[in-house]
């Protein structure tokens, strides 16, 4: 909840010059504590930044990959200094174990508040050589994977007339290009599935919004530009650099960042915002013509 210092109020009212300063405080409360998680594609990037941003604001997570040995490092680490962790190792292209991670969480924490579905990375290919797999194998993980993941937790969160799905869907799905068909229709899905289950649940208190993060900070996409840097005889952190440059933002998204805006959407004070897409660019699409 927000909480303001009524005696600064006061003061600010009182005040006669047009010149002043607020010096004030704004607490913000998101209500997250006890709230109970699951974030998809937990084991590093932007997955990783959730459960560790959710678990630090009270939140008991539960998170889930296919690499068990991150998953049991990072459930570590909250452990040690946030708080209550759990985890499964498993691939969320097969429905058998989207059930068996939504039961796991259930059982252990007596239901289920939100679901941040970040896992799913699609490749690429040039469009005129691309196999028509590529495009099977994108959708499979990340636009059916998130769609049977929401499938399964909203019957909980209708119980308690209270859930929020955070979806991460990469700008590439309105930014198609000829080297970037997979992942773009995988994440047009997604924004498209946002809409329509927001549409479905809104009445049962349940918010469905989803996160388009622009060129992020991760482990994938220093592995994908390595590539191009390597080609161009540059390292890696100057090509990153330079593609922070070339945005209104003048920099690219560190991984936190995309992690605060998906713990705003999965709070009490984000009471108002149904099925829309948040686009985290750097203000590139803002900027194009």
């Amino acid at each position: 909840m927000l909480k303001f210092n009524s005696n600064a109020v006061k003061n600010l009212n009182n005040t006669k010059s047009s010149n002043f300063q607020i010096n004030w405080r704004l607490k913000v409360d998101l209500g997250l504590k006890g709230k109970r998680a699951i974030i998809t594609g937990a084991s590093r990037g932007i997955g990783k930044a959730c459960a560790l941003a959710l678990a630090a604001e009270g939140a008991q997570v539960c998170i889930t990959a296919r690499n068990q040995k991150l998953l049991a490092e990072i459930q570590r680490d909250i452990h040690l200094s946030l708080g209550k962790c759990i985890f499964m190792a498993a691939d969320l292209t097969e429905l058998s174990e989207c059930k068996k991670v939504v039961d796991y969480c259930s059982n252990d924490f007596g239901g289920i508040d939100i679901l941040i579905n970040v896992a799913g990375a699609a490749g690429g290919g040039d469009i005129l050589d691309l196999a028509t797999e590529s495009i099977t194998d994108a959708l499979s993980l990340k636009s059916y994977g998130y769609l049977r993941m929401s499938q399964l937790v909203v019957p909980h969160m209708k119980k308690n007339h209270w859930g929020r799905v955070v979806n991460i869907a990469g700008a590439a799905g309105v930014s198609p290009n000829r080297a970037n068909l997979p992942t773009s229709v995988a994440n047009a899905m997604v924004l498209n599935t946002t809409r329509a289950l927001s549409d479905a649940v809104s009445k049962d208190g349940i918010l469905v919004n989803v996160i388009c993060p622009g060129i992020t900070n991760t482990e994938r996409a220093r592995d994908i530009h390595k590539v191009r840097a390597d080609k161009e005889g540059v390292n890696i952190e100057e090509l990153l650099v330079q593609l922070g440059e070339g945005l209104p933002a003048g920099r690219i998204a560190e991984p936190y960042e995309i992690a605060n805006v998906a713990c705003f959407l999965s709070s009490e004070v984000c009471s108002y915002v149904y099925g829309s897409s948040i686009y985290m660019d750097g203000g590139s699409r803002r900027s194009t013509p």
